[in-house]
């Protein structure tokens, strides 16, 4: 199995490599770089030649390949890189795919307003709900993660085989996850001991907490800092087109500006 990470050769893109690069050297997988191919905005208004649209990739490729090279000679370990000209979505789905990646590793935007309207990379592949995506935030920067935080809604099942991805992620890493739940009407808080959740992640060593408020956003925020999580594990559920479009999912506004990586498992 490899990691994917998106790449466009931006700050927060150069980050989310350098993390991709020492979890990769962690689990001791193999790393594939991606960057899809865009054309700058004036070569599209100047209507540039199918030579010259080559020349433009040739020059991207070399960059990319001097990136692979240099995380090859830092991290020490297995690189490869693919560019395209197509969208970042479509070619992703299909990498990951073939390559029977773990999961997706892209630099998660700063909050802002623009964010929070429009979305971003990051979020508009967590809404795919195809794959894992790891979401890494400008300035973090990879650690042991010995502190997972997995909030989760322990109303619904959750399929054995979408918790076999955390499990196997939190066994590697040696990590204790934390299973976090927002209570929004109860009166009372109830027992989280949840069967099947500790079937699904048994060998790993697991804490359950609840709290009772109607902003479940802010508790997720005010708790990441009070536990001193170093990753964010969520597993946003498929919706149906109409309730798509009157749901806001909170893992994609999680996706936006949050100071610590999250990791998004869609349900399977």
């Amino acid at each position: 199995m490899s990691i994917l990470v998106a790449t466009n050769f931006s700050k927060l893109s150069d980050n989310a490599v350098r993390y991709a690069a020492s979890l990769a050297k962690h689990l001791n997988t193999k790393l594939i770089l991606f960057n899809a191919f865009r054309l700058p905005i004036h070569a599209s208004n100047a209507r540039v030649s199918a030579t010259n649209v080559e020349i433009l990739m040739d020059k991207n490729r070399e960059k990319l390949k001097e990136t692979a090279q240099d995380i090859i000679q830092k991290f020490g370990i297995d690189v490869t890189y693919k560019t395209s000209f197509t969208s970042l979505d479509q070619e992703v789905d299909h990498l990951m795919k073939v390559h029977d990646c773990r999961f997706l590793v892209i630099g998660m935007s700063p909050k802002s307003i623009e964010q929070n309207l429009l979305g971003n990379p990051a979020t508009a592949l967590i809404s795919m709900k195809r794959f894992p995506v790891l979401a890494i935030p400008i300035h973090a920067k990879f650690t042991a993660l010995k502190k997972i935080l997995f909030a989760c809604d322990l109303l619904e099942d959750i399929p054995l085989k979408t918790l076999a991805k955390l499990r196997q992620i939190a066994v590697q890493l040696k990590s204790e996850v934390t299973v976090f739940y927002v209570e929004q009407e109860l009166d009372q808080l109830r027992n989280l001991s949840n069967d099947s959740i500790d079937k699904g992640l048994k060998d790993v060593t697991l804490f359950y907490k609840n709290v009772k408020s109607n902003s479940v956003i802010d508790v997720l925020e005010k708790e990441i800092t009070k536990s001193k999580a170093e990753l964010l594990v969520m597993m946003p559920k498929k919706y149906g087109f109409w309730e798509s479009i009157m749901h806001k999912s909170k893992t994609r506004v999680m996706a936006s500006g949050l100071n610590i990586p999250l990791l998004s498992i869609p349900l399977e």
